[in-house]
């Protein structure tokens, strides 16, 4: 497990208790002696205004093919959270090397690193 790779997990709810099987993308590999991985919600769903920390990734293109997803999605960096490496249900693929960096860019800007 490593940044980039995309999984289905077990993802929290923000606003109601509960969780929900849905993408992630990797942002850490294991942490702790519990090991825990940050990872950054995936929906299928585009919101009508994209955010700065958000990015479209479309399955169709040759870019984005290796991630697996099934649908034109969006990556919402914004959408954090910490959890049980056990709620990594299945890998489903990776983004390649430049969406990587413009992820890191993404990242970068919104925590104002």
């Amino acid at each position: 497990m490593q940044f980039g790779e995309i999984f289905l997990a077990q993802f929290p709810f923000g606003d109601v208790p509960g969780m929900k099987l849905r993408p992630v993308l990797l942002l850490t590999g294991l942490i702790g002696p519990v090991p825990e991985v940050l990872v950054a919600y995936i929906s299928s769903v585009t919101p009508q205004h994209l955010l700065p920390s958000d990015l479209t990734i479309d399955p169709s293109t040759s870019e984005f093919r290796s991630t697996n997803l099934k649908t034109v999605s969006t990556l919402r960096l914004h959408k954090l959270a910490t959890i049980h490496f056990s709620s990594l249900t299945r890998y489903l693929g990776v983004i390649d090397s430049s969406t990587s960096s413009i992820v890191v860019s993404k990242l970068r800007s919104l925590l104002a690193l």
